[in-house]
């Protein structure tokens, strides 16, 4: 699958094609369930993705040890109803859920995967209009077909495909009218409406079918829909915010349901270790794998919503995945249980950043996630997490062997404190390029605080103060190190691209800076990242060759900057400032199906075309995107509550 490979292959490197150039019209709509993902085009209604599992690449390549990996496989490259003339195409998540119609001047095509089969499993239907009786479901496959073998599924004729160079199954069965299609339009032509199952082996068919039997329940297509909605409504968690327009509400609904798309439901089974994990992007977004920062935020969000499941489920992925600590030997020695940059779809450690020919650390991964399982059991009284059995043990032995004693063993002196080691941090340097990362020991800071509040409940009191030891050395090494002339520093190392940095925002976010003044600089300071578009920009590139992919990546305008601005602004008491930025994002969202993008363009380019301020980037972006947009409504409403 493309993914927009070239920006995959060229992501923090030299662009030396442009066969692949992305550029951005309607951006897709992505159904999925936890187990795969379908993609529509928005302008024409045709689905041209169904993806075999819920993430971009399944392992290693173990012919090649720094790619991408074995790439998911995808059945389809073009799904419609073709019924002659069809006028517009309008196209639309259904009352702000997963559920995808699709119409024209014929008809209404829906499009879903259900929650409610924990199967990979894509539901197709049609229905006609007024006069328009005639038509059929027009297939291409993305890869020949190789067997065909029909299979009786409680009265109706279903369809086995195997397809060349894709290991997978699908099971194609016909759930509504039969239609007498006047040419031939592929295998799906002949029903109104179908059920497309991806298989993994053909052993998975018997019990397939008796879950499938059992999950329809004798409903049609249409009343499938319906059950899939009420269930979906069910499980939403009633907002805990205040919302200042209906678009709000309409993102925040929109985002909760995103964010449960991109989660794995996968179970956890010998050799792949998933279940749980969360993509930094649906499809087509560049980044539709888990990493670890990315999902912490969009954990976070779950957790803030009041969706408990989903947050456990999401702390359990970071401690049953494996196999991991595969870069100890860059790391001091130690080893590690979370990854130090992201993981392939089976849960396995991926210790880089594309096709860059090296391997990337960003310890601060480790701080965000102690920072996170702290601020789930400050939500949620559950001992029973920590308690947990996972793969290196006990989850609160976990922690505090494997993510608590590695990140300690990185720090470094600094004056007469410590800080973290030099790292390629949350926008991921080049490893050659790595630095001492102001956000890197804020992380290290708020990590250690939460976990020493965490090992006070287990009543670990040895661990409790070494770790509050090791806080105090990190607030003086961080105030020594990033803390100059009362202006705050996004690098211990002196240099124009970080010595403002968004990624300052999110530091004291993290409450890890509160001295008013230094706040104020920090936020004066960020207009010299103001772009064309109206918002900010990560750092000030300091790269002067156009055919690098970071010259123009670091030109636009970065909404997690954005948000993180917003909040800062709030705690500042300046609540126009921050909820005009709000405002606008969530009005550009409303026009684009509440969808919210890594980017907007600031600087129109071949990688990132359009008009100014149009989204761009990783598009649906979940941990960036609507993990930081919930993120953003709650501490808001905290600020509102406390005046």
């Amino acid at each position: 699958m493309c993914f927009c490979r070239l920006i995959l292959i060229f992501m923090m490197g030299t662009l030396v094609g442009t066969t692949c150039v992305p550029t951005y019209g309607a951006t897709p709509l992505v159904t999925g369930n936890g187990f795969g993902f379908a993609v529509v085009k928005p302008e024409t209604g045709v689905l041209t993705k169904f993806y075999a599992h819920p993430y971009s690449f399944t392992q290693p390549d173990a012919h090649n040890a720094l790619s991408e990996g074995r790439e998911t496989a995808n059945f389809i490259k073009s799904l419609g109803w073709k019924a002659g003339t069809a006028g517009r195409v309008s196209t639309e998540y259904v009352e702000d859920s997963h559920v995808i119609r699709s119409r024209d001047d014929t008809g209404e095509a829906t499009f879903f995967m259900p929650f409610g089969w924990h199967r990979d499993a894509l539901i197709v239907s049609w229905r006609s209009t007024g006069d328009a009786k005639r038509g059929y479901w027009a297939s291409e496959w993305s890869a020949p077909v190789i067997s065909r073998k029909r299979v009786q599924v409680f009265g109706a004729d279903a369809l086995l495909l195997r397809f060349d160079g894709i290991a997978e199954s699908l099971l194609v069965i016909p759930i509504g009218k039969s239609v007498s299609a006047a040419v031939s339009g592929g295998e799906l032509s002949t029903n109104s409406a179908w059920v497309l199952l991806s298989l993994e082996s053909e052993s998975d068919l018997e019990p397939a079918l008796r879950e499938f039997h059992d999950w329809r329940a004798g409903l049609v297509a249409e009343a499938l829909q319906k059950r899939e909605m009420g269930e979906l409504e069910r499980w939403r968690v009633k907002p805990s915010v205040s919302f200042h327009s209906e678009n709000e509400r309409h993102l925040w609904r929109q985002s909760e349901v995103l964010l449960r798309v991109a989660q794995s439901r996968e179970p956890n089974r010998a050799g792949r270790y998933n279940n749980g994990l969360i993509v930094a992007a649906l499809p087509e977004g560049v980044f539709s794998t888990p990493w670890v920062r990315d999902m912490a935020y969009a954990t976070a969000a779950f957790a803030g919503m009041g969706h408990r499941n989903e947050a456990r489920a999401a702390l359990l992925a970071y401690f049953h995945a494996r196999p991991t600590g595969k870069m100890k030997a860059d790391t001091g020695g130690v080893d590690y249980q979370i990854s130090v940059v992201r993981y392939f779809g089976d849960g396995s450690e991926e210790p880089f950043f594309t096709m860059e020919g090296s391997t990337n650390i960003e310890y601060d991964d480790w701080g965000v996630v102690l920072w996170l399982l702290g601020d789930y059991l400050k939500r949620y009284d559950d001992p029973e997490l920590l308690k947990a059995s996972t793969y290196r043990g006990p989850l609160y032995e976990s922690a505090r062997d494997y993510v608590v004693k590695p990140l300690v063993g990185t720090l470094e002196p600094y004056q007469n404190g410590v800080i973290v080691g030099a790292d390629t941090s949350i926008w991921e340097e080049r490893q050659k390029d790595k630095k001492h990362f102001a956000y890197s020991t804020a992380l290290a800071i708020a990590g250690l605080r939460n976990f020493a509040e965490v090992a006070r409940r287990v009543g670990d009191e040895a661990s409790r103060s070494d770790v509050q030891n090791q806080v105090g050395l990190l607030e003086k090494g961080f105030n020594a190190a990033f803390v100059r002339g009362g202006t705050l520093r996004g690098t211990s190392e002196e240099g124009v691209k970080n010595d403002i940095d968004g990624a300052l925002l999110a530091v004291i976010n993290f409450g890890v800076v509160n001295d008013p003044a230094i706040v104020r600089s920090t936020v004066d300071r960020m207009e010299l990242l103001k772009v064309r578009s109206g918002g900010y920009r990560r750092v000030r590139g300091t790269y002067t060759d156009p055919s690098i992919y970071e010259y123009w990546y670091e030109k636009q305008e970065f909404l997690f900057v954005d948000f993180s601005l917003a909040e800062v602004l709030r705690t500042l008491g300046e609540t126009d400032r921050a909820n005009a930025i709000l405002k606008r994002i969530v009005e550009k969202a409303a026009a684009d199906h509440n969808i919210l993008p890594e980017m907007y363009v600031a600087e129109d380019c071949q990688l990132f075309h359009g008009a100014i301020g149009d989204p761009t980037g990783a598009i649906p972006m979940v941990g960036y995107g609507a993990g930081a947009y919930v993120l953003d409504l709650l501490q808001r409403e905290d600020v509102e509550r406390s005046h």
